[in-house]
């Protein structure tokens, strides 16, 4: 029923978003007189911002055409090179990029929106890297016989990945994978595996979720986890191809983080408003193509949902050395090869400071010259991986710690 209703709700806002689009494109229209009377633009401008804010959004495109390094702009190419059914590997590669570039395979997180959500993080290692992506699918769009996908799949998906792009590789995982990474990463240093990579950055990671806890935290540990079964969980519709598939669906998550910052978000679309009424299209846009984004949300299976609140945020499985792949126990002291670089902001409120640095003390057979910590001032979690702070003060630490230890 949960996702029955959601369904009927999407139905009317949808058809309410297109009238608004089209009485805001009347009243802004220049050969019409409703603009220049009264009230016009300003209607215009709250129905535009209405008609925004109840769109439905689809999968983003990753849009990556072009990369600009010292001055000069060189085309990409994008390509899929590996099908899975819960997820694709993409390739990202400018031109001119010298055959032997390190190749970087970013984990994007599985966590209710799209892997297009690290399009920053994508562009700017593009300069100097071949870069891989985890391209996650939308759970609601795998068919049941495909079997399920749980965190178990989850590393044996990046290990797969990484025997694909070969021995030498290095990896990024940003903020949820971060867990499954460090396990995946222990299970090659332990098998010495060909294409164990040689780093790994995590970045906003819940390692350990004991240290400075935040609201997301909080929520995983106030409920047993059959409340988020009962709760949380609910069954794709028959219009989609994953139809009885169990799921955490993506607008369950959309609504939980915007609650988180509910006042945040409402001055956020009162100042697109304000630039549209003094015709400041450009501040107005670059709003709408964060929310673009930010609204595009896909679904999770249950399981791999469920096992992620007991096993990191419940259990702290990694830290307490219970985290199990296969039946097997992961030992975090098998890195002794992959050399650890572990990024925090220092205004995250989703991984708060120290969640990520923990790696670094649960590796206690990894040399010390292949551990490095940077927290970057003033940054949120978003910040940590897009915007001008990514770009100026955290990617070149990690180009930095990546060519010490290529």
């Amino acid at each position: 029923m949960l996702y029955h209703a959601y369904e009927l709700q999407r139905s009317w806002l949808s058809s309410a978003s297109t009238w608004a689009s089209i009485g805001a494109e009347m009243l802004s229209n220049p050969a019409l007189p409703f603009g220049y009377m009264g009230m016009g633009p300003v209607a215009a401008s709250a129905l535009d911002v209405f008609a925004h804010a109840t769109a439905t959004y689809g999968k983003p495109a990753w849009g990556i055409e072009e990369v600009e390094v010292d001055g000069k702009h060189h085309a990409v190419e994008e390509a899929t090179v590996l099908n899975k059914p819960f997820g694709d590997l993409k390739r990202f590669r400018r031109d001119d990029l010298p055959e032997d570039a390190p190749r970087l395979l970013v984990v994007a997180p599985m966590s209710g929106h799209y892997a297009t959500l690290l399009r920053g993080t994508v562009e700017r290692m593009l300069q100097e890297y071949t870069v891989y992506v985890t391209d996650w699918a939308d759970a609601r769009n795998v068919p049941l016989h495909e079997g399920h996908f749980d965190l178990d799949d989850y590393m044996d998906y990046v290990i797969d990945f990484l025997e694909h792009i070969g021995p030498g590789a290095h990896t990024m995982a940003v903020c949820q994978p971060s867990v499954p990474v460090f396990a995946a990463t222990a299970i090659m240093n332990r098998d010495k595996h060909p294409c164990t990579p040689k780093t790994l950055t995590m970045m906003g990671g819940p390692i350990d979720t004991r240290c400075s806890p935040t609201s997301v935290n909080d929520l995983a540990m106030e409920r047993p986890i059959e409340w988020f079964r009962q709760n949380v969980i609910a069954t794709v519709p028959m219009q989609y191809r994953g139809s009885g598939r169990r799921v955490y669906p993506g607008f369950m998550q959309l609504a939980g983080f915007m609650s988180m910052n509910l006042g945040n978000h409402m001055m956020s679309h009162y100042e697109m408003f304000k630039h549209l009424t003094v015709g400041d299209e450009a501040s107005a846009q670059a709003t709408k193509d964060f929310y673009d984004e930010y609204r595009s949300v896909c679904d999770m299976t249950a399981e791999f949902y469920l096992q992620t609140v007991q096993e990191v945020f419940q259990d702290h499985a990694i830290p307490n050395g219970t985290f199990m792949h296969r039946g097997k126990r992961i030992d975090l002291g098998d890195i002794t090869q992959t050399a650890l670089l572990a990024i925090e902001g220092e205004r995250d409120d989703i991984s708060g400071l120290g969640q990520t640095k923990a790696a670094l003390d649960l590796t206690p057979n990894l040399k010390d010259a292949k551990k490095r910590y940077y927290m970057a001032e003033g940054a949120g979690h978003y910040g940590i991986f897009n915007g001008s702070r990514w770009r100026d003060k955290i990617a070149p630490v990690v180009e930095e710690f990546i060519a010490a230890h290529g």
